[in-house]
């Protein structure tokens, strides 16, 4: 519409109840950015995703249960232990770090704080940028690959040196229990930890960043944790390779 018939349009008249207040230049309706509206929808998007992740997991536990064999042992004997005496998979990680430290350490006091720091999260990085995104951006993908290759590598040594020259054992009546069993143990998972901050700190991270290190350090060793527990310890919960138990024992057999 032209200058001329706007002008015609909205003149002044006593008999017309509208008039023409101002005229901005700007882009269509249509346009312009909708910000939060250019999401996807929870519903039916989302919920079929995860609908389909259900049913696969379902699928494969269903799987499991018809290609495992699972009968019922004799009664227990309280007067012969298993040997090995596992956990559950799903607790293996904690029943190999009782082999790393006194048990209110490492089944207390450090998966307290590990559920403490997963539930802070939200709170301690709420920065919206990057929300909903993998990694957020090129670079905290490159850190996450990073501290997990780093974890991968740091964990299977500290369990393997501290299995074979462990230091509660070493100190036993040379040190208090306290200084043996909570204190060094203490130090070393806090140096593995923090080992990556002290590296990452000097390319000015932010809260974003200092996250996904903790975080990955803290899902990749719950990962090696239970892995060890699950494939390299056999009779005596003592390190062996998975293909040379004694005894014929078969990791396999607690599945």
């Amino acid at each position: 519409m032209n200058k001329s018939r706007v002008t015609e349009s909205f003149s002044r008249s006593s008999s017309k109840t509208y008039s023409l207040v101002e005229l901005v230049h700007r882009a269509p309706t249509m346009m312009v950015d909708h910000g939060p509206e250019n999401t996807v929808f929870s519903f039916p998007i989302v919920a079929l995703i995860e609908l389909v992740l259900v049913l696969g997991v379902v699928m494969a536990l269903l799987w499991m249960s018809l290609g495992v064999n699972a009968p019922l042992e004799e009664i227990a004997n309280p007067n012969q232990t298993t040997d090995p005496a596992k956990a559950p998979w799903y607790f293996m990680g904690l029943q190999e770090m009782l082999e790393h430290g006194h048990p209110t350490l490492m089944a207390v006091v450090l998966p307290s704080l590990m559920v403490l720091f997963v539930i802070l999260i939200p709170y301690l990085d709420n920065n919206p940028h990057g929300a909903g995104r993998w990694f957020t951006n090129q670079r905290g993908r490159s850190l996450t690959i990073k501290t997990a290759l780093y974890v991968l590598v740091i964990m299977p040594i500290y369990i393997f040196l501290d299995s074979t020259f462990p230091p509660r054992e070493l100190l036993r009546g040379v040190l208090p229990d306290l200084v043996s069993q909570v204190v060094i143990p203490g130090i070393i998972m806090s140096v593995i930890v923090l080992l990556p901050l002290i590296v990452l700190n000097r390319q000015q991270p932010n809260a974003r960043e200092v996250m996904l290190v903790l975080f990955t350090v803290l899902f990749v060793s719950a990962i090696v944790f239970t892995v060890t527990g699950f494939l390299f310890r056999g009779p005596g919960f003592k390190l062996f390779l998975p293909w040379n138990m004694p005894g014929g024992y078969n990791p396999f057999m607690n599945l």
